[in-house]
């Protein structure tokens, strides 16, 4: 089993506990547990194989948890979730991904409803069953309706960190064939969309059977469902469907070509292969029956008298456009990023010191770094107020003294509260050497609100940038309405930077967002949100999102030296 499926593993269980009303410390024990694993960068199983003491050894894992991993990664289940799931319903889970309804509510509904699935609970709540039960009432029963249309509208969708991780684990096992010369992931996979509703791999193999029983019989796949010739499409442990192709090796390109979409970006190809008297599908581009380009990508779009354009940017946004101005953005690389300014410690929600983030800040290259821990607000996360705050900063200045090579600044995501104040006062926030502005409640305000509370903060003297700008889950949580020329133009006004959150299930701007922002001339910057010293490692999912908006190196704050860097500071 791999960190995703054992991390997985105990959320569920973390789920159904809080479901059934279990102790808090004991189902946080389990989410903790999960996030550990999640961020893990060694294989859990590897850790497992030193011995159970090695478990111990992770932050979050006790003896019990650490028990339950062996017996799952020997057996592939543990009999606790085996019964919390005949306990609970299914449907039961998937209630908690409506927006505004949490665990305690969830079991009342299953226990004084007995609603079991998303219809039920639709037809309680338009029948009134719902604003009828103690506590509820007719607001709630509106959340919930507009909660499951919601879930309606997005779908069966995965998260990019879901859905690429096992694609590429594939691909590379492919790879390990004697049969198999080319693989790679395509789809919106390949294009780095921030959810895929499946998986397509293609491959090129003088075997189409042996990479086919290798997908059959690898440990990430849960079932085939269909298989042919040459395409098989099976189900991952994880939930998500993939489609092995096994193409000719002449046609490779033009199956990535084809494979990777998107579908409107690939009709203007086709049209204008049309328009020069060929046809284009994913064999090739033929000029009758002749061939004329199939072998690459590359040979493909230069028939068509483009230059090779980046999947990413693979959206009909005006990339065409570009291609045939010779103005396509050289695109941003993870290994631009030189700085990192947004991250969690213990003194709020975090599962490392001060000293134990900066090691892992220094141990991936980076050249500085802001401790930005949570203001008083959040109290689920044990925010700050302006005495702890202020003595948290005093130890970020004596951790400093060890890092001669890495900038640490003394920073705090600083809630904008509802009635559009700081959650901290002025005369703290100036003693700041940088502050995240984010909007964590109140997320479905009125835009009127929503744009004044954004608003007063960008023209807060004291606030560098807001973060993960929309509070939006992905697939999970629409973010805050907000007028997005309004906000722009006044960052632009005031030096307000925007954040591009690169967590998997923020990815805050969105690609659309940020590209919009660009045009503004805003920094963007591109921030973990990193709440253990593995949590670095989602910095990839936000340079993602951040080629998907066109963004070039100049364009992200964080790519400059620290001297460069500081002189975009208003401060």
């Amino acid at each position: 089993m791999k960190n995703a499926d054992v991390a997985r593993h105990f959320e569920e269980i973390g789920d159904l506990l809080e479901i059934q009303g279990a102790n808090s410390f004991r189902v946080r024990a389990y989410r903790n547990a999960s996030r550990t694993i999640e961020d893990l960068a060694e294989p859990i199983s590897s850790i497992a194989a030193d011995g159970e003491n090695s478990l111990l050894e992770l932050p979050g894992i006790g003896k019990d948890i650490a028990a339950k991993i062996v017996v799952l990664l020997n057996s592939g289940a543990t009999p606790q979730l085996e019964k919390l799931r005949e306990e609970v319903p299914a449907g039961v889970v998937e209630m908690l991904r409506i927006q505004g309804i949490g665990p305690k509510k969830v079991k009342t509904l299953f226990q004084e409803l007995n609603v079991t699935t998303l219809d039920e609970l639709k037809e309680a709540a338009e029948n009134g069953a719902v604003a009828n039960l103690k506590g509820f009432g007719k607001k709630t029963a509106q959340i919930i309706l507009e909660g499951i249309e919601h879930l309606a509208q997005i779908g069966n969708r995965f998260l990019i960190s879901e859905a690429l991780v096992p694609a590429e684990v594939i691909v590379a096992d492919l790879l390990k064939l004697k049969s198999v010369k080319q693989a790679s992931v395509a789809g919106s996979a390949r294009r780095r969309k921030e959810s895929c509703g499946d998986l397509d791999v293609l491959a090129t193999s003088s075997d189409s059977n042996a990479a086919m029983d290798l997908l059959e019989n690898h440990e990430l796949v849960e079932k085939v469902l269909a298989r042919g010739e040459t395409k098989q499409r099976v189900r991952l442990r994880s939930g998500i469907e993939m489609d092995l192709r096994v193409v000719p090796n002449e046609s490779y390109g033009a199956a990535m070509q084809y494979f990777t979409g998107s579908k409107e970006h690939n009709i203007v190809i086709r049209q204008r292969a049309q328009k020069r008297g060929l046809k284009l599908n994913e064999y090739g581009l033929f000029r009758d029956e002749e061939v004329v380009a199939a072998k690459t990508e590359e040979e493909i779009y230069e028939a068509v008298d483009l230059p090779w354009i980046p999947p990413e940017l693979r959206e009909n946004r005006g990339e065409i456009e570009k291609a045939e101005n010779g103005n396509l953005p050289k695109l941003l690389e993870l290994k631009d990023i030189k700085g990192d300014l947004h991250m969690h410690t213990t003194a709020t929600d975090g599962t490392a010191s001060i000293h134990e983030m900066a090691e892992a800040a220094r141990a991936r290259g980076l050249k500085y770094i802001a401790i930005t821990d949570h203001s008083k607000r959040v109290t689920m996360a044990n925010g700050l107020d302006a005495e702890r705050l202020r003595k948290h900063w005093a130890e970020i200045r004596k951790v400093r003294e060890d890092f001669s090579d890495l900038e640490i600044l003394c920073g705090i995501e600083c809630d904008i509260l509802e009635d559009a104040e700081m959650d901290l006062p002025d005369d703290v926030l100036a003693e700041a050497d940088w502050v995240i502005a984010v909007l964590h409640y109140g997320l479905k305000q009125p835009r009127e609100q929503i744009m004044k509370r954004l608003l007063n903060a960008v023209r807060n003297p004291h606030v560098c940038a807001i973060g993960h700008p929309s509070g939006r889950i992905v697939s999970r949580r629409p973010g805050a309405d907000i007028n997005y020329p309004d906000l722009f133009k006044a960052a632009a006004d005031n030096g307000v930077f925007m954040e591009i959150n690169a967590h998997p299930s923020r990815l805050d701007l969105d690609d659309i967002q940020a590209a919009a922002a660009k045009d503004y001339g805003i920094p963007i910057v591109i921030n973990t949100d990193a709440h253990s010293t593995t949590g670095f490692n989602v910095m990839k999912y936000g340079v993602y999102q951040a080629r998907r908006a066109g963004l070039e190196k100049k364009d992200v704050a964080n790519t400059f030296t620290f001297s460069k860097f500081k002189k975009l500071l208003r401060k």
